[in-house]
């Protein structure tokens, strides 16, 4: 690769194979150690380990999804037999109805249909629905506000528990009006989050997030924590990733395990992580993410996720490439992640493929190839695209294989800005000779007299 001239560029045989030389490496991985260190391998995801990072609703919905996403039969089952047991632990009979029919007897009579436990729970069901009717009836006759507020927020937990989200959503949100405290408000906007984020309802997420920040007398880091988490969740959803990337990012460590029913520290890491490298520049990538030092600690929860974007800072795009490759498939078992997954690949290594040729004027394609593990026929496909879209201002031989960066002809544009100049200049001293003029004839002066 042929440096600008002028300009101290790496040249072809001082390139790796790996990216692009002559940046700053990151202060997280030395040099020496990252050699050595080892690749995540593309093993199966641990179930166990992954559902034991959440509770309640969201940890029976994510082993349900991974059921439905998995090709892995074993994998599927596990997965199942792990929901049936969460479930069982509950309330939700349409929810257990569900799993029973998706295991479909592959698990053996300990976990087949068991009516027994469906009919005395709703049985119980139909009796706690009446006590708290005629409780809440009893608190409007009173018209005691906080009676009232704590009736709608029974009701918002027994129809969540129970599944039936929309009437949770309700009851929730018609606590408003009997909010007496700041307190109170955050309650009913975290309720109608979790709901929300459960109906996947984005926007009354983004909507209940802006509610709760209007008071930000009532809100402690652990809350704030929790609020960036879902702001960034509705992001992601809308496709939004920059600004999910940076909602994440302000994500403080006071989060810890405290919004297990919604997400998991490793999310956040993972989430922005993978956002902010699909979306940021050079510049913030380094100041916002790897100079974070409260999200540096997310990122010490995901090492793979770390490294590959230190790798990509450093311009080791190999290496970065291969740990988003050994990643995929678990990410794709990501209840809120599947559905961007080849989105955020295609848009990184877009970035990596600008980012390597950015320093040149130009680049060997057969090399350009090796660094990305790809065919010359491949690279050659996705430079034109990138060139077509104007990511990339270059043009490509393609019988030699090698890209040739349009830069722009220095000696040209000095010409055209000294001409430019020039012109003004000649422009200026005629304006000011013809002053002189009619000062010197007192034309303005005598103009005047004739009026």
């Amino acid at each position: 690769m042929d440096g600008i001239e002028g300009a101290s560029n790496p040249t072809m045989e001082e390139m790796q194979a790996n990216g692009t030389g002559g940046v700053d490496e990151l202060p997280l991985t030395s040099t020496s150690t990252r050699k050595n260190r080892p690749i995540v391998s593309g093993e199966p995801l641990d179930i166990e380990a992954y559902a034991g990072l959440y509770t309640g609703r969201t940890k029976i919905k994510r082993l349900m999804f991974i059921a439905n996403h998995c090709d892995n039969p074993g994998m599927q089952l596990e997965a199942l037999r792990m929901a049936y047991d969460e479930i069982k632990k509950g309330e939700n009979t349409h929810l257990y109805r569900e799993v029973v029919q998706k295991i479909d007897g592959r698990l053996g009579p300990n976990y087949a249909m068991d009516a027994a436990w469906c009919s005395t729970i709703e049985r119980k069901a139909e009796l706690r629905k009446e006590k708290l009717e005629s409780e809440l009836n009893a608190y409007r006759t009173n018209l005691i506000k906080e009676s009232i507020r704590m009736g709608y927020n029974d009701f918002g937990d027994f129809y969540y528990a129970h599944g039936a989200l929309g009437d949770a959503f309700k009851s929730y949100v018609r606590t408003r009006d009997y909010c007496t405290t700041s307190k109170h408000i955050i309650q009913m906007c975290l309720n109608a989050i979790l709901v929300s984020i459960e109906m996947v309802q984005f926007s009354n997420v983004t909507s209940y997030v802006s509610k709760a920040e209007q008071t930000p007398e009532a809100l402690d880091p652990p809350t704030v924590a929790k609020l960036c988490c879902a702001a960034g969740l509705a992001h992601l959803e809308a496709k939004k990733y920059k600004l999910a990337a940076r909602k994440f990012l302000e994500v403080g460590p006071e989060l810890g395990n405290s919004y297990s029913e919604v997400i998991a520290p490793q999310d956040v890491a993972t989430y922005g992580g993978l956002c902010a490298l699909a979306s940021f520049d050079r510049t913030e990538l380094k100041n916002k993410v790897i100079d974070n030092i409260n999200f540096r600690d997310f990122l010490e929860l995901v090492p793979e996720v770390r490294e590959l974007i230190n790798d990509f800072y450093s311009s080791h795009y190999a290496s970065c490439l291969e740990y988003l490759g050994n990643l995929k498939s678990n990410l794709m078992l990501d209840i809120h992640l599947y559905d961007h997954v080849e989105t955020l690949y295609d848009q990184i290594r877009n970035k990596a493929l600008i980012q390597y040729t950015l320093p040149f004027v130009s680049v060997d394609m057969r090399m350009m190839a090796d660094a990305f593990k790809t065919s010359v026929v491949g690279l050659e496909k996705e430079l034109e695209a990138l060139i077509t879209d104007n990511q990339i201002q270059a043009r490509i031989d393609s019988h030699n294989k090698i890209l040739y960066a349009r830069h722009a002809d220095q000696r040209n544009a000095t010409f055209q800005r000294v001409l430019q100049t020039g012109n003004e200049f000649d422009q200026e001293v005629r304006a000011m000779l013809l002053r002189s003029s009619l000062l010197k004839y007192d034309y303005n002066l005598r103009a005047s007299r004739k009026h």
